[in-house]
């Protein structure tokens, strides 16, 4: 299993999460993880995916994800979980 983590970050609006979930979908990204929150009007979310099923290449994923992003007011970033792991090890 190639685990993924994507973060979401931006201002809250309806539909973050569904907009995000639906491109995962259709895209064979499983999720196994997801935790989201609001502070102040500030929409948090992060979730951990299953890559393995994915139809397109890691940097194709991003690209779309990050233009997403941009329509809908959020920034979105997705990292290998090694590389994750290896960031926020101190």
């Amino acid at each position: 299993m190639k685990k993924t983590i994507i973060t979401v970050v931006g201002k809250d609006s309806v539909g973050i999460i569904a907009k995000v979930c639906t491109y995962l979908a259709d895209n064979g990204l499983n999720i196994l993880d997801i935790s989201q929150t609001i502070v102040d009007g500030f929409f948090n979310m992060m979730m951990i995916v299953d890559f393995t099923g994915a139809e397109k290449e890691f940097s194709e994923v991003s690209a779309e994800l990050e233009q997403l992003g941009g329509g809908i007011g959020c920034v979105i970033r997705l990292q290998r979980e090694e590389i994750f792991d290896k960031m926020h090890r101190i």
